[in-house]
């Protein structure tokens, strides 16, 4: 695996393959906004940074505690029902 410079510029197909993400996850990241990006013209342009953002432990970490906090608030509005 080739490393990820922070300033670089990467296609959609770079980011893809240094992800080893199939073409609609890639559409799903970008549409969701879990992967910000610039377009050009018709094409999308990546930078570096932002796929360090997405590989991040920190980013996961943070994902995690969202997700916790979730389902302990639906845990709790279910629990009378």
């Amino acid at each position: 695996m080739s490393e990820i410079r922070p300033n670089e510029v990467y296609t959609t197909q770079e980011t893809q393959e240094l992800l080893k993400i199939s073409n609609s996850t890639m559409k799903r990241m970008l549409k969701g906004g879990l992967l910000r990006a610039n377009k050009i013209g018709k094409q999308y342009r990546i930078m570096g940074h932002e796929i360090l953002r997405v590989v991040s432990p920190v980013l996961e970490d943070r994902a995690v505690d969202v997700y916790q906090k979730i389902k302990a608030k639906t845990r709790e509005k279910v629990k009378d029902w």
